[in-house]
């Protein structure tokens, strides 16, 4: 299990629906990952109708901030059933079934199977994706760009080097 296993499951957390048991989670979430406390301050204080609005307008609008990591590399090219197909074959290999009612390149998930396996293969692979989902939520203006700086300070730069800004 990698040291920030931690990190990993609550970044999970803090990028999925914020229903009650999300809200019911955030004083363990504060203590367990000082990495994600910007976010958790912001959501603890926010009404809860309020971050729910702001969930839904992050990242169920058509503006660019997808948490499904493949959209980001193949599109909605029929290349990304492939990918797909991949993700699942990872998590079987590591004797784990996804059966989320979201595709398995959901960030969360991705996010959840690292913390459970500490294999870091999908998060390196989708670094570039993960760092350009970070610029655009930080553009954006939303403390949900706090959750991805604190995952992607975990991450070997992405291929050639370079981080995107």
């Amino acid at each position: 299990m990698p040291s920030d296993a931690v990190l990993y499951q609550g970044a999970a957390l803090c990028l999925t629906y914020p229903d009650d048991d999300f809200r019911a989670r955030l004083p363990l979430l504060r203590e367990a990952a000082p990495q994600l406390r910007e976010f958790v301050d912001h959501a603890a204080l926010a009404p809860p109708q309020e971050l729910a609005a702001h969930y839904v307008d992050v990242f169920d609008s058509e503006i660019g901030h997808s948490l499904y990591l493949s959209r980001w590399h193949d599109g909605d090219a029929r290349r990304r059933g492939t990918s797909l197909a991949r993700f699942q074959e990872l998590y079987r290999a590591h004797e784990l079934e996804f059966t989320g009612e979201e595709l398995p390149d959901f960030l969360p998930a991705v996010l959840e199977f690292t913390s459970r396996t500490g294999n870091l293969d999908l998060l390196t692979e989708y670094r570039t994706a993960l760092d350009r989902l970070r610029a655009r939520l930080a553009g954006f203006g939303t403390p949900y760009a706090s959750v991805l700086d604190a995952v992607c300070a975990t991450l070997p730069t992405a291929p050639g080097g370079r981080t995107v800004s």
